[in-house]
């Protein structure tokens, strides 16, 4: 029982990331701020991606700021 009120979180932590990654890479909102922002890293995955579009934020389009946002990033 205390294994699984550990283990539950952490794999809602790791999925919700997972999904939040998934989007800013993948959403047709993001797809273009990140080959033109980010294509040096796109292939280092969507951790790098995902940094990268953070730190491109002010330039970013509304609608990919909007994506980064509702995904709590």
């Amino acid at each position: 029982m205390l294994r699984t009120l550990l283990f539950t979180p952490a794999l809602l932590l790791a999925a919700t990331t997972a999904f939040a990654q998934q989007s800013a890479r993948t959403d047709p909102g993001c797809g273009r701020d990140a080959s033109r922002f980010c294509r040096a890293v796109l292939d280092q995955g969507d951790m790098a991606v995902l940094a990268c579009l953070q730190q491109n934020r002010a330039k970013l389009s509304k609608t990919c700021a909007k994506v980064l946002a509702d995904n709590g990033r």
